[in-house]
Formats: C-alpha cells, structure tokens, sequence
C-alpha cells in the first residue's frame, strides 16, 4: 500500500471559502487555520454550513471561491481521492462500513489503490501488522453487522488511520457512543494529536467534547464565520453566544419538585424477537408513573428499539403483557387515542411522519378522521386540515415555506418539532414514549424539546425516555434504568446515579 509522504499533519487553511448552491449562500467568505497537531472544534447550529464547509475539503464540492491551502500549497480538491492523496480522512456520523463483511474486508476495500487482484494473506498480515500499533484493538474477522456501535466506530476511525490519514474529519462521531466509548476514542485521538500524528476537525453539540478534548474552536452562523479562539479562554456560554447570535434567550423550564402519581404505564415480564428472530427483549418488567420521567440508557441495539417499537404497535410481542390505566393495553390506534399513548421514535422522518405529504397533513395524521378534520369519518376537510397545521406550524415555531411543504424537505430539527406538536400539542397526553428525541438536532431544537418534556413531566404526563446521550438523560429523568442485552440491569433515582457504574452497566460488566 502506497504511503503518504506525510509522517506529520500538515497545516491546513481556508481562505475566504464561498460556496452557493443556486441562489443559497451555504458558506460565504470563511476563513481559518488549523495548526499542525492541534484538536480542533467546528461549531455551529443546524444549517449554519459545517457538513458543506468539510465536504469542500473533502472534494465532494467545490468552492465557488476562495482557497484550500495543504501544506502551504494551494490545493484543487475535486474528489475524495484527491483529498485522501493529502493525507485528508472523515469519520461520517453515519457508518460507511459495509454490515455483510468482515472488519478486515472493510479495512482492505477501503484502500485507493486497491490491486485488481487481491492477495488475501498478505493483506492480511500487514493488517495485523498495522493493529499492532493502532490505538485501539478490534477483531478482524467479526463481521461488521455483529458489532456494537462503538466497535463500528472505531472501525470506522481505524479505517482512516490504515488509510494514513493525518488531518482527520470527524462529524459528531459520538453521537451513538456510551460516554466511556466517546471518552475512548476521543482521548485516543487526543494522544495521537498531542504526540503529531494527527491533527483533528471536530463537528460536535457536546460541549463537554469541546472543552475536554479540543484546543481551538471556529464557529459558523448562517454561512458565515461567527468567532473562534482558544478553548481555555472561552466559557461554554461565550460558544453558544457565537453559535446563537445572542445569549440564549429561551427561558429554561424548571423540573417541578412533585411527587409521583399513580403508575400509567406498566410492563410486565414483556418480550420480543429482533428483526432476525432472536430475542431481543429478554423479559422487561417496569413502571412509569404521572409526572415521571422514567430514562432508558444503553448503547444502541440492546433491545431498546424493539421495546419502543413493541409499544408503538410497529412489532409483536412474543410475551408479557402492557398496561396503560391499569387496563390491558395492546398498541392499537383506538386504544391509543382513549388513553392518550403518544410516541416520538426514533428517525422521526422514517417511522412517524409520510415524507411526501405536508407539513399539515403529517401535523393531522392523529386527528384526520375525527372532526372537525373529517365529517361522517369519511370526508376530510383539507381546509380545516391546513388551519389546524398552521396552528401548530406557528406554536411550535416549525420553519417550513408553508404548510403545504412536504415534510421530507424540512430540517431534522423541524421535522422533530412537527413530530412534537402532533403528539404533545393538544396537551392531553397521558403517556408519552420518547426515543433519542434529540439526536443530531442542534442547541436551540434541543433546548425545546427539553422544555416541551419537562413542561409535560410537570403537567402529569408519564414519560418513558430512551437515550443514548446519558447527559441528556441525567439531565431529564427522574429515575434511571440501564438496559443491556436485552434485560433492565440497574435501576436508580437520576439525582443518585452512579455514572462510572451506569458505564460498566451498559458495557455488559
């Protein structure tokens, strides 16, 4: 495998980046440096041009205008390809890793200059070789598909070092990590940085990321350079100054001192199977109560989604039982509406909104056939159905061109407050599941959704929250549960938990 000429980062610039598409300005005139062998953080809010901005650097656009400067060169970056010549890697908050095939057929793939004919054991051996000095130990012959999330992220950031990467793209890469996989990696990043074999673009929302692993910060505010400077100089509310445009200005809802009501949701002894067949709730016994904020923690594919998918009717139980009232609960529409169960899953955009209808429709999928949005159950009423979208599109501060939008156009964090509307709008909600209901959104769309739960906690709302970011879920719950291999294996109030032990809980120890 051909090897870069680079034994250390280069030093990388932007200079007055501009790039439009059509009539949008995605990135206009920004300009920055990031020193050899520093951990630098690109901030900024959904939209504001960070994915555009290293997608440029990367040679998946090219700029409008301005320059790439690499190694004090200026650089025509026009395809990934080029990029990885210079020594430039991205991590993806999605994974690029291929499921069917093993860590080892991944790594080979992912090479350039990959021969026509593959020879398989020396490959193989200079893989091993490779591990030997790789920071971080993963099995070469897993296949992708068994591994959990931060095991594939680590392939994925592996796969970059193989590569010979030395300026290193990493786009929120923890945001399906526990906290110690984040830390993990990161501090392993960290060491290669500190000792100059790296050097590190950060895109991040956690803070706690920035001000522990990162020295310098840029940030971007629609399009354009907003601030930047050294972390050790700059409080988190100086960042999010830079990011907002100003202070913060929504007002933090407070979580009532109260005591619990009486139980809504009851699981008992319930069970399901995994899309494959194999159980993947193994028995799940828990209450939520009125006013409650119950926090599911665990990395992702220890039953939680199929827990969530069982009581939102999207898959069968094999056994047990649900109870919401304390009557038998079996996931159907009617039942929903006469006990008032709502649910924000997991991708909004896939499992609770049709992308191609309106912004409107979607807003009315609860309601369409009950009046005044339908007559005799039959005839719908699109004007009536427009009103009521407008509404809410207004209450909850969605930003779409209009209600008619299809809501596959809207932003993440739009899709996720018409999703929220929907379901907690009307305020009679009695039980609400929620699923990672922050994920990939940025500050502002978080601090809403933040707001709108604890407002429903405080209101006697039983709320079931799973979270994969277990700040976000300190910061919620009431009460704690880690969830591993399909079971509830620690359970303790939020204000008690014992983080290093809900760690070692959700890593299987």
């Amino acid at each position: 495998m051909k090897s870069h000429v680079h034994h250390t980062p280069p030093p990388i610039e932007l200079v007055g980046i501009t790039k439009r598409f059509g009539t949008f300005v995605a990135n206009e005139d920004v300009s920055f440096k990031i020193a050899p062998g520093t951990f630098h953080a690109l901030l900024g809010e959904n939209g504001a041009g960070k994915s555009t901005l290293v997608k440029c650097i990367m040679g998946y656009h090219q700029a409008d205008e301005g320059d790439i400067i690499v190694d004090a060169a200026s650089r025509d970056i026009r395809s990934p390809h080029d990029a990885y010549k210079l020594g430039i890697g991205m991590v993806y908050q999605h994974f690029t890793v291929v499921p069917a095939m093993t860590v080892a057929e991944n790594l080979i793939l992912a090479r350039p200059d990959i021969p026509r004919v593959i020879k398989w054991k020396a490959e193989q051996e200079r893989l091993e070789k490779f591990l030997e000095t790789a920071p971080f130990k993963v099995d070469l012959h897993a296949r992708v598909s068994d591994l959990a999330a931060g095991q594939k992220q680590k392939v994925e950031i592996l796969k970059q070092l193989y590569l010979n990467s030395k300026f290193l793209i990493l786009d929120e890469p923890t945001s399906v990590l526990t906290p110690q996989e984040a830390d993990e990696v990161l501090g392993m990043l960290r060491r290669m940085v500190e000792a100059h074999q790296l050097s590190v673009l950060l895109i991040t929302h956690k803070f706690r990321e920035v001000t522990t692993y990162c020295d310098e910060i840029t940030v971007l505010r629609k399009g354009k350079l907003a601030g930047s400077g050294k972390v050790k100089d700059l409080t988190t509310a100086e960042m999010a100054a830079m990011m907002m445009g100003e202070q913060r200005r929504g007002k933090t809802i407070e979580k009532a001192a109260q005591t619990p009501g009486p139980v809504l949701l009851e699981i008992k002894n319930l069970r399901a199977n995994r899309d494959n067949g194999i159980e993947g709730v193994c028995g799940v016994d828990l209450g939520v109560r009125a006013g409650e904020v119950v926090g599911i923690a665990g990395i992702s594919g220890n039953g939680q989604r199929e827990l969530v998918e069982v009581l939102g009717g999207q898959r069968p139980a094999t056994g047990g039982e649900i109870h919401v009232n304390g009557a038998v609960f079996s996931m159907t529409r009617l039942e929903m509406f006469e006990h008032q169960v709502f649910i924000l899953p997991e991708e909004p955009l896939r499992n609770a909104c049709a992308p191609q209808m309106s912004v409107a429709e979607n807003l009315a999928l609860r309601t369409f056939d009950r009046a005044p949005q339908s007559r005799g159950c039959w005839f719908l009423s699109s004007r009536a159905i427009r009103e009521h979208g407008r509404h809410w599109i207004e209450r909850f501060k969605i930003k779409t061109p209009s209600a008619e939008s299809p809501i596959g156009n809207l932003s993440g964090g739009n899709v996720q407050r018409a999703v929220l509307a929907r379901e907690l709008g009307p305020g009679t909600a009695k039980v609400l599941i929620a699923a990672n209901p922050c994920f990939g959104l940025d500050f502002a769309a978080v601090d809403f959704i933040h707001s709108q739960l604890i407002e429903a906690r405080n209101k006697g709302v039983a709320i079931l929250l799973v979270c994969e970011d277990l700040d976000e879920l300190l910061a919620l719950a009431d009460r704690v549960v880690v969830m591993s291999g399909g079971k509830l294996v620690y359970e303790a109030p939020a204000d008690q938990a014992d983080i290093k032990l809900i760690g070692e809980k959700m890593a299987g120890h």
